[in-house]
Formats: structure tokens, C-alpha cells, sequence
């Protein structure tokens, strides 16, 4: 198949890049580099992925050109990270919003294979003890800009169910929770590579809040299996998934983790919410996946344990 991937620069959209071109795909990236690095990208078998540097949200037609010329997209293109949504809460609504409609109108233009990658984040400020994906959501108010992430991908499923049910967009929706491995970056507020690196130069680990919130961690190795083979499965077409490990860790907790098995003599700092965000920074106290629908639909678990997780992002950090 030719795949196109937008933001395949980014983190997934690197690891998802050589799982595809391994089995044989061909793959093409249209990432405007804002996030992505061209470091994600590498060769598989001396084959790469053709790299097209734009601006999805602007370049509508360069994108519609794309998209036609594709068998499948997957739209990873996205505003990412807790300090940018915070910070930067236009360019979140801007980047998500725009960029996906434009996605979403070709691949329904042309009958193309679509995937878009939303996240846990729509589930909002619910304390279910898990989240399934036919669950009702409970988004924060508009004072308080972490929640225009929520909002911009709750858009873009809404989105994508409109084309599928109006116009046969051969479309699925696919809700991360906590994506997480090598080569992700702390840039932008992921908690696990921001750890590991501190407790690799015995730093101290910065805990936001009390450290009591809780969520579950998914390796991307794990990810990028479940999206080939939802790909693979035409069952999945109009579908909503959660994808994610069901392994449930506070904040508190993964620290003193990441602290032992590196065997780090770094210490826990705690900082308050209104100092490492804002004030009336709003934060969900548990975060757990219902994962029965994917695992029914194509046997998908996660193969991973969160201690792999932690090696394999330090064994990447290493390298540097």
C-alpha cells in the first residue's frame, strides 16, 4: 500500500514510518516540523519514506494531492503536550481543527482509508474507573485553555462519525492514552522522557501537583502493532478505540520507579499546579483504558512493561 502519514515526523509517526515500510509499504510524510524532527525518520532495508515539508492546515490543495494520490492516511498531525496546549492554546485549535478538516474532506473526496488519532483527553473530567469509548464526556470550562485540546479532537471525531455517516468516509478513530518509548521527547511536557533524563544525571524528578494522579503507559512498539492491525481490518471502519496499557501508576509512584531502575540517587521535587501552569490549572485524578473492544476485534495487549518502557527510553538517551 502507499500510506500517507501527516506529522509522520513526530514520535509515533516515526515508529509507524518503519513499521510499514518493514512490511513492505510505501510511505509518504507531509509534517511541518513544528513538533516532528527529521531525526524520526530512518531508513528501513535501504528504503525511506518521501518527506513533504507543509503545512496541512494552509496548504489544502498540496494536501488534497496527497491524500488522492494515497491508498490510506493516518492523520497524526496535532498540537501535542501538556505546556503547549497550556501555553499556546491557539495555535492548538488552530493546528487540530483546520488540519483535520482539510484531512478528513479529501480522504471522503476520495474514498480513501482514513485514520485520526485523538486521545484520552476527550474523556474529559470523568471519574470513571475506566474509560470505554461509548462513554458520555465531560469537558472543562472554556476559562481554562487545557481543555481547547479536549475540544479540537472531540471536534475532529465528530468530524470524521459526520462524513462516515453522510458521505461512506471509510474513517476510524483511534483515543491514545499516554503513548510513550524512544525517541519521545520531554520538550513539550511527556512525563516519562522528562523523568528518565533527569534521574540519568541524578536531577531531581519534577512532580506536578501531589503526585497522586494516576495514568497508564503504553509503549509505542505496542501502539504502532495495534494501528497495523486495525489497518488491516476493515471491521474497524466507523469505530471508535481506545489504545493504551491498562497498568495503573501514579505520578508519585512512577518516579520512585523510574528512580530504582535506573538506579538514580536523584530525589522528587513537587510543584505546585499554578507554578509549573497556571492558575485554575485543572488535572484528572485517573486515567485507565477499557481496551476489550480492540482486543475482541483483532487480539491486540500490550507486550511491554512499563520497566521495558523506562530501559528503552534511557537506552535511546544513551545514545545521544
Amino acid at each position: 500500500m502507499k500510506i500517507l502519514i501527516t506529522g509522520g515526523a513526530g514520535f509515533i509517526g516515526g515508529h509507524l514510518t518503519e513499521a510499514l515500510l518493514k512490511r513492505g509499504d510505501e510511505v509518504v510524510i507531509a509534517d511541518n516540523f513544528s513538533t516532528g524532527s527529521r531525526d524520526n525518520i530512518f531508513p528501513v532495508d535501504g528504503r525511506c519514506a518521501e518527506v513533504v515539508e507543509m503545512d496541512i492546515a494552509k496548504e489544502a490543495e498540496k494536501l488534497r494531492e496527497l491524500i488522492k494520490n494515497s491508498d490510506a492516511v493516518f492523520h497524526l498531525a496535532a498540537a501535542v503536550g501538556v505546556e503547549l496546549v497550556v501555553n499556546e492554546p491557539i495555535r492548538t485549535i488552530q493546528t487540530n481543527i483546520d488540519g483535520s478538516a482539510n484531512v478528513i474532506k479529501a480522504a471522503a473526496e476520495f474514498d480513501k482509508r482514513l485514520f485520526i488519532a485523538s486521545t484520552s483527553e476527550v474523556y474529559g473530567k470523568s471519574d470513571n474507573e475506566r474509560f470505554c469509548e461509548n462513554d458520555d464526556l465531560l469537558i472543562g470550562s472554556p476559562y481554562h485553555s487545557r481543555w481547547s485540546y479536549a475540544c479540537s479532537k472531540l471536534l475532529d471525531e465528530f468530524y470524521l462519525m459526520a462524513y462516515h455517516q453522510s458521505a461512506g468516509l471509510r474513517g476510524t478513530i483511534v483515543r491514545f492514552f499516554n503513548t510513550v518509548g524512544p525517541r519521545q521527547t520531554g520538550k513539550y511536557g511527556m512525563v516519562v522522557p522528562r523523568f528518565v533524563a533527569a534521574a540519568m544525571q541524578n536531577q531531581p524528578l519534577k512532580v506536578y501537583g501531589d503526585g497522586g494522579q494516576s495514568r497508564c503507559f503504553c509503549h509505542v512498539f505496542d501502539v504502532v502493532r495495534a494501528l497495523l492491525l486495525l489497518l488491516d481490518n476493515d471491521r474497524s471502519i466507523g469505530e471508535v478505540f481506545n489504545i493504551g496499557s491498562d497498568r495503573l501508576i501514579t505520578i508519585d509512584e512512577l518516579a520512585k520507579l523510574v528512580i530504582s531502575e535506573l538506579k538514580s540517587d536523584s530525589t522528587i521535587e513537587y510543584i505546585p499546579y499554578t507554578k509549573a501552569y497556571s492558575k485554575g490549572f485543572e488535572d484528572m485524578r485517573r486515567r485507565k483504558p477499557s481496551t476489550e473492544k480492540l482486543r475482541s476485534l483483532v487480539n491486540w495487549q500490550p507486550e511491554n512493561s512499563l520497566e521495558k518502557i523506562i530501559s528503552d527510553v534511557a537506552a535511546e538517551i544513551r545514545k545521544k
